[in-house]
């Protein structure tokens, strides 16, 4: 987008415009990819750095001012890197064992052969055949490893956490998504593994009862309470 284009967009995106808002990220998404891609590699899942960038660059649309005899492009880079750098100095990565990442390695080498052999992603149950592996197994290797997919994935009644949470505007929700994210890492370690297996890996209360060594009820309580917590946080 030219200099022209951008600032009546910018102007109605800062006067609370969420469709300019929409319209700024969408356009600039390869600008914010641009800088995401600098810290890949990191522990961190790209699109979860991703929606830090998208938080930097909203705050460059909130607090750009033209006086300031710069492009906005060249305003927003400093403030979605910064964004990142803040959340990689502040944030502690889990550490695990040589076996867990040779085996998400399989995973990933399995879900890409299938991934290209059949024109779509795979399924969890279409993964564990190709590999050897138990569903649960493969859900608690990605896990570990920090390849969960989205907050928004459906699990099987068709919710998500962030509908059981509610959002607001564009930049609450970014920060909602985020703030979710350490809301979860702060739970108990059995309710914060009940999160994940279900609402990350789609594995129904059964199927996250034989990961854990329980019953399926226990399961229920678990996730309940768990549900609970993140709403009381929030």
């Amino acid at each position: 987008m030219s200099a022209p284009d951008t600032m009546p967009l910018l102007k109605a995106a800062q006067e609370g415009d969420n469709a300019a808002c929409e319209r700024m990220l969408r356009e600039n998404a390869g600008l914010i990819w641009s800088i995401v891609r600098r810290y890949c590699g990191r522990g961190v899942d790209s699109e979860d750095l991703y929606q830090l960038g998208c938080l930097g660059f909203l705050k460059a649309v909130r607090g750009f001012d033209a006086s300031f005899g710069t492009q906005f492009s060249t305003y927003a880079v400093p403030k979605i890197a910064g964004e990142i750098r803040r959340f990689l100095r502040d944030d502690g990565t889990v550490k695990v064992g040589r076996g867990v990442k040779e085996r998400a390695q399989t995973i990933r080498y399995a879900r890409d052969r299938l991934e290209h052999a059949l024109g779509r992603e795979p399924t969890l149950s279409e993964i564990a055949a190709e590999t050897g592996l138990a569903v649960e197994d493969i859900a608690v290797a990605e896990i570990a490893t920090g390849t969960a997919e989205s907050l928004q994935q459906e699990v099987g009644e068709g919710l998500t956490l962030e509908n059981l949470l509610g959002t607001e505007n564009m930049e609450d929700k970014i920060v909602e998504k985020l703030a979710l994210r350490e809301a979860i890492r702060a739970l108990p370690e059995r309710e914060r593994m009940v999160i994940l297996l279900r609402y990350f890996k789609s594995l129904t209360q059964d199927q996250a009862a034989r990961v854990m060594g329980v019953s399926q009820v226990q399961i229920s309580r678990v996730e309940r309470r768990a549900v609970e917590m993140l709403r009381e946080h929030f």
